[in-house]
């Protein structure tokens, strides 16, 4: 049986679909790589935030400010204690996506237990 379409007809068919497809790609690969960008981010403050909780808890604010200025980032420190405990919550914007034009919030917290009196 012969197939009554030409074969030479459907030639530019691929070609226009892989075109109109390649840019939704690019995109999800993109946001992918932001993604992922946002997520190690977000391990890192939850990181320094146990790092400050445990340097602040031992006394040594100092050793805190410093961690936290060496980290190049704009964060937002808040510590709150009650008894031998010290919880320390951090906050920054991070900017993510090409060329960093997606604005994420991230914050992070942990505490500690204080060495005592």
């Amino acid at each position: 049986m012969r197939s009554s379409v030409a074969h030479g007809s459907a030639t530019g068919s691929v070609t226009a679909e892989f075109a109109a497809v390649l840019p939704a790609a690019i995109v999800v690969v993109v946001l992918c790589l932001a993604g992922f960008s946002t997520v190690g981010a977000q391990v890192r403050l939850l990181d320094a935030a146990a790092d400050v909780a445990r340097l602040v808890a031992r006394g040594d604010s100092a050793r805190a400010t410093d961690y936290l200025a060496r980290t190049g980032d704009r964060v937002a420190v808040r510590i709150d204690s009650r008894d031998d405990i010290v919880c320390v919550q951090l906050s920054t914007r991070a900017w993510q996506g090409p060329a960093g034009i997606l604005p994420v919030d991230l914050s992070a917290s942990s505490c500690a237990v204080g060495s005592g009196p």
